[in-house]
C-alpha cells in the first residue's frame, strides 16, 4: 500500500488480524486473497463488512488484512474489530457510531481449559452407581 493508510489490530479468541486501510475503491484482501475466496460463508462476510455498512464507508476504502490463528469465525471477528479500529484512526467522528454498535469492544470470551480426570472442560464421564 502506497500513500496514506491507517493500520490497526483486532483480536478474537485465538485469532489476530492486522488491518491496513487506504482510500480506494472498496477492495478487501485477506491473506493476499479476495474476501470472497478466503471467507466462503456469507455470514462471515456480513460480519466483516458491518463496520463499513454502519458508517456508510462501503466502496471508499481498500482494505488489506493479514489474519492468523484460530478458526474462520474467530478470524472474522478479529477482522471486524481491526477494521473498526482503523476507521476510527481515519476519522475520529465515527467512534460514537461504532461504539454504539459494539464494534470497538474486544470480545473477552476464550475457550475454557480442559480439566484433568475429565473428558473436557465441564463434561464428566458417565456416572455408574455400581
Amino acid at each position: 500500500m502506497k500513500g496514506t493508510y491507517y493500520n490497526a489490530t483486532g483480536r478474537r479468541k485465538n485469532a489476530i488480524a492486522r488491518v491496513w486501510l487506504a482510500p480506494g475503491s472498496g477492495a478487501i484482501e485477506v491473506n493476499e486473497k479476495n474476501l470472497i475466496d478466503y471467507f466462503k460463508r456469507d455470514t462471515l462476510r456480513m460480519i466483516i463488512e458491518q463496520p463499513l455498512e454502519v458508517t456508510g464507508s462501503q466502496g471508499k476504502w481498500d482494505i488489506k488484512a493479514h489474519v492468523e490463528g484460530g478458526g474462520l469465525t474467530g478470524q472474522a471477528g478479529a477482522l471486524l474489530l481491526g477494521i473498526a479500529r482503523a476507521l476510527v484512526k481515519a476519522n475520529e467522528e465515527l467512534r460514537p457510531m461504532l461504539r454504539k454498535n459494539g464494534f470497538l469492544t474486544r470480545d473477552p470470551r476464550m475457550v475454557e481449559r480442559k480439566k484433568y480426570g475429565r473428558p473436557g472442560a465441564r463434561k464428566r464421564f458417565q456416572f455408574s452407581k455400581r
